[in-house]
């Protein structure tokens, strides 16, 4: 597989996953972030309800990459090597549902690997706002 594969591959989108308040709730215990805009579904019903954190809606692009990860022939492992841009465009309340809508920016073909760059978005079923737009780097290690 060339680098120009990787780089003509079509916007690609997760499957639906739902964030419901257990989800959140799990991640609050996870992270020690118990502030009530997160748990308070009484106190936050005004408000439309419950938000779930930014980093729960950010993680949640792990699972999302590997519903539009590309078949890459040699293929050892992949890594997370980090984001040069995250932004929190809209909050996800607890019930919504988020995809993720993956392009590829930019691929570095070097010795062993191919260094991904994505552009990517979360977004949130039935809202026009994204929940998070972010540049993220993935690293494909492959084999000689």
């Amino acid at each position: 597989m060339s680098a120009d594969v990787l780089r003509t591959m079509p916007v690609s989108y997760s499957r639906w996953y739902e964030i419901g308040q257990g989800r959140i709730n799990a991640f609050a215990d996870l992270t020690e972030d118990w502030q009530h805009i997160h748990l308070d579904e009484a106190a936050m019903a005004p408000h439309g309800g419950t938000m779930a954190h930014g980093f729960l809606t950010l993680s949640m692009l792990s699972a999302m990459s590997y519903d539009v990860q590309p078949e890459v022939p040699g293929l050892v492992q992949s890594l997370n090597y980090g984001f040069d841009r995250i932004r929190f465009v809209s909050p996800v309340r607890a019930g919504q549902r988020i995809r993720g809508r993956f392009s590829v920016a930019d691929v570095t073909e070097k010795p062993g690997r191919y260094d991904v760059v994505w552009d990517v978005a979360v977004e949130i079923d039935g809202v026009e706002k994204p929940a998070i737009v972010a540049t993220w780097i993935n690293v494909f290690e492959v084999g000689a």
